[in-house]
């Protein structure tokens, strides 16, 4: 367990985190950090607690955003698996019809070959 200092609204905590997300957490803070600045500049002093209340509330709506996004976008990439499942059943299909019409074709021509040659064997002439 990692320790480090991060500064929110003018304030120094200590914090804890894993060994490796010292970085993150640091990250994390200075972006709550700049939201708190952001909403000091909009508001004036409001006071420390509500500005950081808001702070919150954005980051809240901005993560319920982005998973209200993240259900659509999985939606989305269901319908497309669905799609391109279809397409790819309709694809074997479709080879499946076209295997089956040359099969038939090449059983006419056949046919037709062994009927020129019993002609052409019996001595009939053609034209």
């Amino acid at each position: 367990m990692s320790h480090i200092n991060v500064t929110i609204n003018g304030r120094q905590y200590r914090m804890a985190c894993e060994e490796g997300q010292e970085v993150r957490l640091l990250k994390l803070a200075e972006s709550l950090e700049s939201r708190i600045q952001s909403l000091r500049g909009k508001f004036g002093e409001i006071g420390d607690a509500r500005l950081t209340v808001m702070a919150a509330l954005t980051v809240c709506d901005e993560l319920l955003d982005a998973g209200n996004q993240i259900k659509s976008l999985e939606q989305d990439l269901e319908q497309l698996r669905n799609v391109r499942l279809a397409a790819t059943d309709r694809a074997r299909e479709t080879q499946a019809a076209v295997a089956s019409a040359l099969n038939a074709a090449a059983e006419r021509i056949e046919r037709t070959t062994q009927v020129l040659n019993r002609t052409v064997g019996a001595g009939v002439a053609i034209g």
